[in-house]
């Protein structure tokens, strides 16, 4: 492995480390009642993911701040549980609430996901699903919960500009539902299942159902970072093109990988015929794509220079990743 990429590695430890005990500070205890739909969010939110999406929030946080903002200097642990809503909160911790909040939602799609109406799947992450681990009323609720809570996190505590918080909230609400957004996307894609559809609809699919909310967890962050006009197109840009091509990727690896690498169930997109790029363009040709589509997102982080040093590292990570 190349020096920097065991620097990428260290850097995506650190950064998990601190998304992951933001956390747990915001998410339900598991012995606080309803005892059993807050263990099954913790199930699903603590499941090993890769926290993608907060740490480009982060990053995008800290290329666009003015005053060099580093997150580990945000002082989240002396935040108060958002559950009481007297509390003072002090020491905001702004982006980092930002970026969890994004993963809360991203594992309330999951599970939805892995639902028997949806993709019906038994493990994600390498661990039982959580409508398996549950039961299915409560995964249904357990996902509804944390897309709730995730709100409750943005409209509490978000960056402390008014302007800036409602710009996300409206952000991530817009990413998350049907316009161009995952829900659409994840509705387009039921639908084109089985059937035969053209590169048009296999990229809209993605770009909604996927990109949508990458897109917005990068944009969120440069808008808490007081991103100017352009750096916030760059970063937009940059957002939208490593969005389609995680997408991408995730197509290729179905296709290519075993389910104990990815941790879910491999070749399911074949099994239930599904719209995707190696289906309608062919494995070569994704891959190609893939890169093109990288490239173009590196490209747009130029005007960045040194600063974007992480994005950069991260695009390549996300092309080259094999789970």
């Amino acid at each position: 492995m190349s020096a920097p990429a065991v620097a990428l590695k260290e850097f995506l430890r650190q950064r998990r480390q601190i998304v992951d005990a933001r956390l747990e500070q915001l998410l339900p205890a598991a012995g606080e009642r309803p005892e059993n739909v807050h263990r099954a969010m913790r199930h699903s939110v603590f499941a090993g993911g890769k926290r993608i999406r907060p740490i480009l929030c982060l990053e995008a946080a800290d290329v666009s701040s003015n005053c060099g903002l580093r997150i580990a200097d945000c002082g989240f642990q002396a935040a108060p549980a958002i559950r009481n809503p007297q509390s003072e909160i002090r020491n905001s911790p702004g982006v980092l609430d930002v970026a969890c909040a994004l993963e809360m939602i991203h594992s309330y799609s999951l599970i939805h996901d892995d639902l028997p109406a949806l993709d019906n799947d038994d493990f994600r992450r390498g661990v039982p699903t959580c409508h398996k681990a549950f039961g299915e009323a409560i995964a249904i609720l357990a996902g509804d919960a944390l897309l709730t809570l995730a709100f409750e996190v943005l409209a509490r505590n978000g960056p402390a500009e008014p302007d800036r918080r409602l710009a996300i909230l409206a952000e991530v609400a817009h990413a998350a539902g049907t316009l161009e957004g995952m829900i659409g996307g994840q509705v387009v894609d039921i639908e084109s299942e089985r059937r035969a559809v053209d590169g048009e609809a296999v990229q809209y699919i993605h770009r909604a159902k996927t990109a949508a909310m990458i897109r917005a967890a990068v944009r969120s962050g440069a808008i808490a970072g007081g991103a100017g006009e352009q750096p916030l197109a760059a970063l937009t840009e940059y957002g939208a093109r490593i969005g389609l091509a995680f997408q991408i990727v995730d197509d290729i690896l179905d296709v290519e990988s075993s389910t104990e690498s990815l941790g879910k169930t491999a070749g399911k997109d074949a099994a239930q015929q599904k719209a995707t790029y190696p289906s309608v363009y062919g494995l070569a040709r994704s891959r190609e794509l893939a890169a093109e589509t990288i490239e173009q997102a590196i490209q747009a982080l130029e005007p960045f220079g040194e600063r974007g040093r992480w994005l950069r590292e991260i695009a390549v990570y996300l092309r080259d990743r094999k789970n």
